[in-house]
């Protein structure tokens, strides 16, 4: 009787040693990652919405660009730790300085007068030997002929990804490739969102638009699938091929941010074998086109796109090599950002991002490890982030258990409650108008509104530049006289006071006219939900401290796009993120003839003041320089005294990284900085393995419970095994 029991003892101890086994195997249970890249040299990042378009003709987005820029290669990028933000080349040589010429075509000299100049030539050269990432586009066969050039739709339906194809070829950057991509931005089908900048700009642009246009309808008329347009059988007079690696680029009169037009994708070189490849019959129907896969020289290529799922970037094997800058900003080197100087880009074999929708299951994914880096959610900020007395901020102590660490910087934006100028009421450049906006500015704390609907992550706007851009001025030198006062060493906004005596004076004395009837003001927005509501409730009683009333019409987007087109709205918000680091990208919000009534512009405000207008007209076209930062102070000064904004803020982005992660700086004018960054594989698994190995005793438990529920029937049926056993045979 003791031997079965024994035996089934050790049978119990076996299974309980088995389940014990299978603890440390089981930190992987929740790993969303296949196990094969456990230690693999990747990055895992996330995306909340498909990229539209891909296509650098045609992308203007951020989510975008956060895929294309590490995929093409423009002339110039901006250099990765230096600030102010700088040009360096790219695949270029040099940043190229121009030539400047007269109406006569006759060379000036550089320190020509803007007037004077009627032109600007840049000639950008080439480095030799840069290679496309490896595409069917350019296969070829033994004798050298296309391989994938001249489908039909019947063969192209045999394909659904660009990875189906069997071979792939490369070829080298040619300076026509440049030149490619620049006409392609007056492609009619491409409604490039930069077609009417560039018109105004290079030489012959406007006519060469008409002329493709009048071509594709052409085309259209044929009504062919797989309508191509060669682009290389028309000649745009402003830009110039000098040679297999140099072009040039002609544009009106003295235009200095040119060259930053330049270091954006819409600069890129784009090769016509890639354009005609995804130009044939029934290569859009299968989303084969440049919108989903983008043909590039950089350091990265897509190589799937599924926007339900998933998008990779993996390492171009065609990659020409770029080393990791030597120097930058003091400090640079003791937060460890040089520890790689002079090393070959980029760090990483592989960026998966993975589609998250919501906040909550991305910030889980972030704590457990399966993400590298991450944005602070608003309902998570608490919890990552501590905010001291004096406003500083550092990582909350369980961040810090984990090595996570925050890193901060303003934004090259500015968001900003408008007036609109033509207005009856708050409208208007005379003393009355002007009082009132002031008044209105001072009475709407911005430093309040940041602590509790940003949770600090802003600075109060004391003018339209931001911290990053030529002319902004820091400290006492930077200060809206009109909405703050400089005292204890740091600006303090105006006393409600001032800001009611500044009301009576436009003839509002304690929110009234001078019939007794209060003033109404009508603050339109598209903004909806819960947050929305609390933050408008909170505009609302800023005004009310001038016992001023504040009616919010909200609208759905289309139709305050209208209003706003329109001049039908009176206050409204607006904000405007950075193009490129020049002065000109904000000052041109309160130019004139850039008003959103009659121009169609981004002059949200309609405010059209002739002297700021002159000053802007001169400034525009100036180098950097002591002269130039004259022209800004002016024109600040003047926008601050008119008061069309009540001035806003400059949001700041904070950002949260694993220990892992390193040579991760700040930069809110590039785009291409995924191959400067570094990650420690080994180190990440280990802590994911720390961080989520699953509590298994329950599963041991529950194990035995069952083996001790079964046990006395196992025991009971061998006991009438062995007793019918040892029965002698009838």
């Amino acid at each position: 009787m003791s031997e079965p029991k024994s035996e089934w003892r050790a049978r119990l101890a076996l299974v309980l040693v088995m389940i014990g086994l299978t603890v440390p195997a089981s930190a992987a249970w929740n790993n969303p990652y296949p196990e094969a890249e456990r230690t693999a040299n990747i990055l895992y990042a996330a995306f909340n919405e498909r990229p539209k378009h891909l296509d650098p003709a045609r992308s203007y987005s951020e989510n975008e660009y956060a895929f294309i820029a590490q995929v093409y290669e423009p002339p110039f990028q901006y250099h990765y730790l230096r600030r102010p933000y700088a040009l360096v080349p790219l695949t270029a040589t040099a940043v190229p300085r121009p030539i400047y010429l007269d109406k006569s075509n006759r060379r000036l000299p550089p320190t020509a007068p803007a007037g004077a100049i009627a032109y600007s030539i840049y000639e950008i050269k080439l480095r030799p030997g840069i290679r496309y990432q490896p595409h069917p586009a350019f296969a070829r066969d033994e004798r050298g002929q296309p391989l994938f050039q001249s489908l039909d739709a019947a063969t192209v339906r045999r394909f659904n990804t660009i990875a189906d194809f069997p071979r792939q070829g490369t070829r080298e950057l040619v300076a026509a490739d440049y030149i490619y991509q620049i006409k392609r931005l007056a492609h009619p089908a491409l409604h490039s969102p930069i077609l009417g900048v560039m018109a105004d700009h290079i030489v012959g642009f406007k006519d060469y638009a008409r002329t493709l246009a009048a071509a594709w309808r052409k085309l259209a008329a044929a009504g062919a699938d797989g309508a191509y347009l060669d682009l290389t059988r028309f000649p745009l007079a402003g830009v110039e091929e000098v040679d297999r690696y140099t072009f040039r680029v002609k544009i009106h009169g003295k235009y200095p941010q040119f060259l930053y037009w330049m270091a954006m994708p819409f600069f890129a070189p784009m090769p016509p074998e890639a354009d005609r490849f995804f130009s044939q019959p029934g290569m859009a129907q299968k989303n084969l086109t440049l919108d989903w896969y983008p043909v590039g020289t950089g350091p990265y290529m897509l190589t799937v796109n599924n926007p339900n799922r998933q998008m990779v970037l993996e390492r171009n094997p065609n990659f020409h090599g770029e080393l990791y800058p030597a120097d930058g900003e003091p400090g640079d080197a003791v937060a460890g950002l040089l520890k790689d100087a002079g090393q070959p880009l980029p760090f990483i074999d592989r960026v998966v991002f993975s589609l998250e929708k919501e906040n909550i299951p991305y910030w889980t994914k972030f704590l457990q490890g399966y993400y590298d880096r991450s944005a602070v959610p608003n309902e998570s900020f608490d919890q990552a982030v501590r905010v001291g007395g004096s406003g500083d901020t550092e990582v909350s102590d369980e961040m810090k258990a984990r090595g996570i660490s925050l890193l901060t910087s303003v934004q090259t934006s500015t968001f900003y409650l408008g007036f609109n100028m033509l207005d009856s009421v708050v409208g208007g450049y005379g003393e009355r108008a002007r009082k009132l906006r002031q008044a209105i500015s001072i009475a709407i704390d911005m430093e309040e509104q940041i602590a509790i609907f940003r949770n600090g992550r802003g600075i109060a706007a004391q003018g339209p530049l931001p911290p990053g851009i030529f002319g902004y001025k820091e400290g006492q030198a930077g200060v809206n006289p009109y909405v703050y006062d400089w005292a204890n060493g740091r600006a303090e906004r105006k006393p409600i006071e001032a800001a009611q005596r500044l009301l009576a004076e436009a003839g509002y004395a304690n929110g009234q006219d001078a019939t007794g009837r209060p003033l109404l003001l009508y603050f339109d927005t598209a903004a909806t939900g819960p947050e929305q509501k609390a933050r408008l409730d909170w505009l609302r009683k800023q005004l009310q401290k001038l016992n001023v009333q504040l009616v919010v019409r909200a609208t759905d987007y289309n139709r305050f796009q209208e209003k706003m087109r329109k001049g039908d709205a009176q206050l409204f918000e607006w904000g405007w993120n950075a193009d490129y680091p020049d002065p000109e990208n904000f000052l041109f919000l309160l130019y004139g003839p850039n008003k959103k009534v009659g121009g169609e512009g981004e002059n949200a405000a309609n405010y059209d003041n002739p002297e700021f207008d002159r000053l802007f007209e001169r400034m525009r076209n100036m180098d950097n320089g002591p002269e130039r930062q004259r022209v800004i102070d002016q024109m600040v000064d003047i926008a601050r005294r008119d008061a069309p904004w009540a001035w806003g803020l400059h949001p700041m982005q904070f950002s949260l990284q694993h220990a892992w992660v390193s040579n991760v700086k700040p930069n809110n004018i590039a785009n291409n900085t995924l191959k400067y960054m570094r990650i420690d594989p080994q180190r990440r698994a280990v802590a994911r393995e720390a961080w989520n190995r699953p509590v298994v005793w329950p599963i041991a438990a529950v194990m035995a419970l069952l083996v001790a529920g079964v046990m006395p029937a196992v025991v009971s049926y061998r006991r009438r095994e062995l007793r019918s056993q040892r029965q002698p045979n009838g």
